[in-house]
């Protein structure tokens, strides 16, 4: 399995894309920027126009697009993948959607001969990047077994949760509730420090020794007192988006979430007012209402 497709070249897709093309696979790839496009022909791989010519000497294709609506204009029409993969290849999804529209795109794949593998990512840009996403991948055993190794190239955990499609998905939906939740009581911890008297370098030292210490929030206080709110690859509707999957699921579910509502209400309040920013500028919301500013203080910066 060399031939690699890739439909959605975007902050995290083209990374990923790297990453396959430096572990040794054939990759073919498609985005609507076409400087995407040209960074892909940079990075070695050979860009296309249409999700239909990814799909002509792929045996697998990856699709990283924002929504279930995105993979459905990728999938089908005359200029779709399916009108050009083989029976036998391989399509992974590796968007985040609600576990429901990945489950009705279950069957008509399946009718032709193609295998559907679930398996949303985490782990933001840096993961992207740096190889080492968190993947959370739902297929038949066999399938799974058959995809490691290309999964490899973009991710270091590689968790297979289930056989049942959807399950990825679900996983990718409560893991989520835990980060959004986080993101928003480091915001609110950070505030509360400094308008009280604190120093954000002393939060950030204590907060990252501490038991919540993390990747995760090293990076977001990191963003929030370098004052960098735009392109460091978090876009803050993206979170928006998993968050009302997440809370959708929860409703259908009957589960209550008060926590990751309340993260949700915020998130939505940010976009409002932030919509071209990444997940830190919530912090500007917060800092707002209480009158203060998460920074590097003078004698630090």
């Amino acid at each position: 399995m060399k031939e690699i497709g890739f439909i959605g070249l975007g902050n995290m897709g083209i990374s990923m894309a790297k990453n396959l093309i430096e572990n040794g696979f054939n990759l073919t790839g498609f985005d609507l920027n076409p400087k995407q496009l040209d960074t892909l022909k940079e990075l070695g791989g050979t860009p296309v126009a249409t999700c239909k010519e990814v799909g002509e000497k792929a045996d697998a294709v990856f699709i990283m697009v924002l929504s279930g609506a995105q993979i459905k204009q990728a999938l089908f029409g005359d200029s779709g993948l399916l009108a050009s993969l083989k029976p036998g290849s391989t399509i992974i999804v590796s968007a985040t959607v609600h576990p429901s529209e990945i489950r009705e795109l279950e069957q008509p794949i399946l009718d032709r001969g193609i295998h559907l593998v679930d398996t949303p990512v985490s782990g933001g840009k840096p993961g992207a990047e740096g190889g080492t996403l968190t993947l959370m991948t739902a297929a038949p055993q066999q399938v799974f077994d058959d995809i490691k190794p290309v999964l490899q190239a973009v991710g270091k955990n590689i968790f297979h949760v289930g056989e049942e499609v959807g399950l990825g998905q679900t996983v990718k939906a409560s893991l989520q509730a835990l980060i959004g939740s986080t993101f928003t009581a480091i915001f609110e911890s950070l505030v509360l420090g400094v308008k009280s008297g604190a120093k954000a370098e002393t939060l950030f030292e204590v907060f990252r020794s501490s038991g919540v210490g993390s990747p995760l929030f090293e990076n977001a206080a990191s963003l929030i007192m370098e004052r960098k709110f735009k392109d460091t690859g978090s876009h803050i509707g993206t979170m928006y988006k998993d968050l009302g999957i997440t809370m959708n699921m929860a409703k259908e579910n009957g589960v209550s979430m008060f926590t990751t509502s309340a993260a949700f209400e915020l998130f939505q309040a940010g976009i409002s007012l932030f919509p071209d920013e990444d997940n830190w500028s919530i912090v500007k919301l917060l800092e707002q209402i209480a009158g203060t500013t998460v920074e590097k203080s003078a004698e630090e910066a």
